[in-house]
């Protein structure tokens, strides 16, 4: 397949490309195309901008990562408005491309999040099983949504609601292992808030899962089926570790630390797959116990 990739660099992009380089022909958009060939393999075609691909109809497929982090500052007024256009611009330009093309791409798999349901405390959330608790991240993740699903009526539009993805030295684990191995683990809050998590491998072959299978479409939920509380996790991640987890990380001090980005670590969603397992697809690392295992042992 000839896959434009947009978010390549990202943490979720260089495991993707890492398993579809040998047997796909991939194109990556990029703004630094010496950055991005320090960290991809070399046989991947770099694009600075959308117009240096004259045809759309030469790609058979589009999988839209890109998106400023969200977690790694304070949401300030700016900080938001970076987080929201880095995400909501680009699809757009695909889109604009996608529904502009005589003979459009066949699939068009583009990013969410979990943060589109918004907090739900301890209800379990499907695909079709929800009530969106309204505030910035469904904003966010609402309009990303909608603009993507403008090209439903020429492709398949996939949409990739993504949870908590683990892999070890990267995104959220990484930041939460470092307390642990000092021996400064614990939970954050009050610890009952649920965390949905992925492995990366499964993250991976989901979407490599929904890149082939022209039945899917919509909404996916990209989680393990086995949600668990921060409590658990923490403890799990201790105990994997081999280190203590008797320490509490304050809700006040979070959110003095991130202002209002505190409230996702405070909050959470009990989110189930339920869509990917009624297509077929079978995790490699359903329980949190085993993925963590993988990437630590």
């Amino acid at each position: 397949m000839r896959i434009l990739i947009t978010g390549g660099t990202g943490f979720i992009g260089r495991h993707l490309i890492d398993a579809l380089h040998l047997t796909h022909d991939i194109t990556v958009l990029t703004r630094d195309k010496s950055k991005a060939g320090s960290a991809l393999p070399q046989n991947i075609t770099l694009i600075n901008a959308l117009t240096e691909i004259s045809d759309f109809s030469a790609l058979d497929a589009i999988i839209n990562l890109a998106g400023e982090p969200i977690a790694d500052s304070r949401w300030d007024a700016k900080q938001k408005r970076r987080i929201c256009e880095s995400r909501w611009e680009i699809t757009r330009e695909l889109v604009d491309r996608i529904n502009a093309t005589e003979n459009p791409p066949a699939t068009f798999l583009s990013g969410s999040a979990i943060g589109f349901y918004g907090r739900q405390g301890d209800k379990t959330v499907t695909e079709a099983q929800h009530h969106v608790h309204d505030e910035f991240t469904h904003e966010l993740c609402k309009k990303w949504e909608e603009i993507a699903l403008e090209a439903a009526d020429v492709t398949r539009v996939c949409l990739l609601r993504t949870g908590v993805v683990l892999a070890k030295g990267e995104g959220a684990l990484d930041k939460m292992a470092l307390p642990f191995k000092l021996g400064l683990g614990g939970k954050m809050g009050n610890g009952k808030q649920y965390m949905s998590w992925i492995h990366i491998r499964d993250m991976v072959q989901a979407i490599i899962f929904l890149l082939k299978n022209a039945d899917c479409n919509g909404p996916f939920n990209m989680t393990a089926p086995h949600p668990v509380t921060n409590k658990t996790f923490t403890s799990t991640l201790a105990d994997v570790l081999n280190r203590p987890a008797i320490f509490t990380v304050p809700a006040f001090a979070l959110k003095a630390a991130m202002g209002e980005a505190a409230e996702m670590l405070l909050t959470g969603q009990k989110v189930i797959p339920e869509k990917l397992q009624e297509a077929g697809f079978t995790f490699e690392y359903p329980l949190l116990e085993s993925a963590l295992k993988q990437e630590f042992s």
